[in-house]
């Protein structure tokens, strides 16, 4: 991951430690009632994905056993792991493509509410991505994927010759000469492997996205609610679909892109699609970027815009996140695929303990701040969720009481100890493991790997019964005791 060059080292601290009857008196602790939104306090737990569902997207009990564990924290609510849409294959991500995966899902809420003694709401964020491919061979891209084209035969005075013969020769230039004769899309396939953008509208299944994802969406959304879900997260953030179709790099010239309104217009339809499938009553809200942290990008006036055409259209609640784009993702290795995390905004969206001057805890509480004054201005009164290195019972009670946001979400905190949230409400802050934001989860997590903690994925590997990594050198859900 790109760090900042200056490097300056920042320790996370645990703050100024509440009594229980402070807690018990905090605005962090307090209960959140907004419409259908119904949480018992104001902590959450943003969606990670720990790579635990088997090859088909289906839930295993290590996938239950996550969710389970977390749910012993008594958070207001989980928002379980970014879970597929369509019924394709997507690795060991979850799916809720198919009415199948519905006995699955069920568990997870069923663990969630048993583990909590139902004071956590449990929510599934719902994703679309596109295409992307592994970083091929030189030889191989050259060889196979390349499609020669009259351009390629012109540019090297081979007018009339055959593909092979042309393929031949290109595997004799060094990359320099390939960098001028290889188009840009060509170019970055190579050294990158191809992406597919919706701004590729030459292909069908890009230029029909707007008529196939709202019904798509909708029909997860449903089989979410029949699962047992609290609510529905639409994923409108980072480097995937909805996201690329909201970024001011979307200049799709079909009424989906170009200026905000066409930019605002699919994800609007997205979510209408979805309150018609679950009803007035059922919680539905969105992560979405304050700031996509790209040169060329969206940036906060975007993000108000947007936010304000969520909160008008009915949305439950807003969730807001940074950067995280694959516009600035750093190379990837041959047969590896880029990492939308490698970058300058992968950093923004988190950071670790190596930062600048303005550090890495608590990145996202400016621009946050300034999003809800700005909903709060125009009349609307939809919750907003922070996150992004919030850590401790000082820096969350402030960011509520400043009115940054109505809700504190905390990821990597919570995994480092599952239990910091009822350890803090029962006045036993002391005893919280804090997150060294080392960034160890996320270098699993580039790797599809089971993502685990460096706190405690080696802790106690003797213990009975215990339920290792694939590899069976780690733990895959913290010690009972931690």
């Amino acid at each position: 991951m790109w760090q900042p060059p200056q490097r300056i080292p920042f320790i996370p601290a645990p703050g100024r430690i509440p009594t229980r009857v402070e807690a018990a008196a905090s605005r962090l602790f307090s209960p959140l009632n907004f419409g259908p939104v119904q949480l018992s306090a104001r902590t959450w737990v943003p969606a990670m994905v720990p790579w635990r569902a088997d090859p088909d997207g289906n839930v295993t009990p290590a996938v239950v056993d996550w969710y389970a564990r977390l749910a012993e924290g008594q958070p207001g609510c989980i928002v379980i792991e970014a879970t597929g849409i369509r019924d394709v294959p997507s690795g060991p991500l979850l799916r809720v493509s198919h009415d199948r995966y519905i006995d699955g899902l069920r568990r997870v809420v069923d663990a969630i509410h048993r583990h909590s003694e139902g004071k956590t709401r449990a929510y599934i964020q719902l994703i679309d991505f596109l295409g992307v491919r592994r970083r091929p061979e030189r030889g191989t891209y050259l060889e196979r994927f390349l499609t020669v084209s009259e351009a390629h035969r012109a540019a090297l005075g081979m007018e009339g010759a055959s593909d092979d013969v042309v393929r031949r020769h290109l595997l004799t230039l060094d990359d320099a000469a390939l960098e001028q004769l290889l188009n840009p899309r060509q170019w970055e396939a190579l050294q990158k492997g191809a992406r597919e953008r919706v701004t590729d509208i030459e292909l069908p299944h890009i230029r029909n996205l707007p008529v196939v994802l709202p019904e798509l969406f909708a029909r997860a959304a449903q089989r979410s609610r029949d699962a047992g879900f609290d609510g529905v997260e639409l994923h409108y953030a980072h480097a995937y679909t909805m996201a690329s179709f909201l970024s001011a790099t979307n200049t799709r010239d079909d009424g989906y892109g170009g200026g905000r309104f066409e930019r605002l217009r699919l994800p609007l339809e997205v979510f209408r699609a979805v309150r018609e499938a679950v009803g007035a009553d059922y919680p539905v809200g969105c992560r979405m970027l304050a700031e996509e942290c790209i040169d060329g990008g969206s940036g906060l006036d975007d993000a108000v815009f947007f936010a304000s055409g969520f909160a008008r259209a009915g949305m439950d609640f807003l969730s807001f996140s940074r950067g995280g784009k694959f516009d600035d993702a750093k190379q990837p290795k041959v047969g590896e695929a880029v990492y939308p995390y490698t970058g300058v905004s992968g950093y923004e969206c988190m950071p670790s303990y190596l930062s600048d001057a303005n550090g890495p805890f608590g990145r996202n509480l400016a621009a946050t701040a300034l999003l809800r004054k700005a909903l709060r201005d125009a009349g609307l009164m939809t919750p907003v969720v922070v996150a992004g290195g919030i850590h401790n019972f000082e820096q969350a009670e402030a960011a509520l009481a400043a009115g940054v946001a109505d809700i504190i979400g905390s990821a990597r905190q919570s995994l480092a100890d599952p239990g910091w949230w009822k350890k803090l409400r029962e006045g036993r802050g002391e005893t919280v493991r804090q997150c060294e934001y080392k960034n160890y989860c996320e270098g699993l997590d580039q790797k599809h790997k089971d993502v685990t903690c460096q706190l405690w994925d080696r802790v106690a590997l003797d213990e009975p019964g215990l339920a290792r990594s694939r590899d069976g050198k780690r733990r895959l859900v913290a010690p009972a005791d931690w």
